[in-house]
């Protein structure tokens, strides 16, 4: 069954939830302050998906100069494997090709299947290793990296 999400451009109202979100979801989370300036910041592209009043996903992008980073991508555990991480990500790449972006980078947890099986499916290329980027716990990023096509 496809759950109804609607996904839209972030506001400054959406910052709380965000940060609630992000710390349900990662062992080394973002603060409420961190999300507030990345929302707020030059160059900055955030999406949210909502449904009713919940907020249940977000992707956060910074995109200068023809290329992108997708710093964060979380999506609620309760609603995990319902595509919605699927459905922020192509939005953003979407949103990224039409800035006149013309590749995308990104990091992910070594151990993080899942993720890495999603943005694989979406054609990133892994292109190199960071060696203990991640913290608590301390864990290898693999760098992902997409080539976008304009659009028509």
């Amino acid at each position: 069954m496809d759950v109804p999400w609607t996904i839209r451009e972030a506001t400054s109202r959406d910052v709380a939830a965000a940060a609630a979100l992000e710390r349900r979801c990662f062992s080394d989370p973002w603060s409420e302050a961190s999300i507030r300036e990345t929302f707020a910041g030059p160059g900055m592209l955030n999406l949210v998906a909502v449904r009713g009043d919940m907020l249940e996903g977000y992707v956060i992008a910074h995109a200068i100069a023809g290329e992108a980073e997708i710093l964060n991508l979380a999506v609620a555990p309760e609603v995990r494997g319902r595509r919605l991480g699927g459905r922020l990500l192509d939005a953003m790449l979407q949103h990224l090709r039409q800035a006149a972006v013309r590749q995308v980078f990104l990091e992910v947890r070594e151990s993080n299947a899942a993720a890495t099986g999603l943005y694989l499916s979406r054609g990133f290329e892994q292109v190199g290793r960071r060696a203990r980027y991640y913290r608590r716990p301390e864990e290898d990023a693999i760098v992902l990296r997409l080539g976008l096509e304009r659009p028509a």
